[in-house]
């Protein structure tokens, strides 16, 4: 076994830094943030509701909804497993009220 400590050390040593930068790290380093500027306004006339809510981060979202036409709404970020388009900037709660992402966009 004592050929082994050095490399038991030094993995020792990198899952103690990556936890302690998982630690440390500030949530928002983890979540989704679609690109400054990347965010579209989804076309209302296309939407079966126009409700809305406001983000952890301040910003008015529009509430997941289906889409009249069949197609993916700009700005949707995510379709919930109940056929709901998402809208959510974040990754965390995404389609939560809506069984959960069924695929991200």
């Amino acid at each position: 076994m004592r050929g082994h400590t050095p490399f038991l050390r030094t993995s020792r040593t990198i899952g103690a830094a990556l936890l302690a930068l998982c630690l440390i790290a500030p949530a928002s380093a983890f979540a989704f943030q679609p690109s400054p500027g990347s965010y579209t306004t989804p076309d209302e006339s296309d939407l079966d509701n126009h409700n809305g809510y406001v983000n952890r981060d301040g910003q008015s979202v529009h509430s997941p909804a289906h889409s009249r036409s069949g197609r993916v709404p700009e700005g949707a970020s995510a379709q919930c497993r109940d056929g709901t388009y998402s809208f959510s900037r974040h990754h965390r709660g995404t389609c939560s009220r809506h069984g959960g992402v069924a695929q991200w966009l």
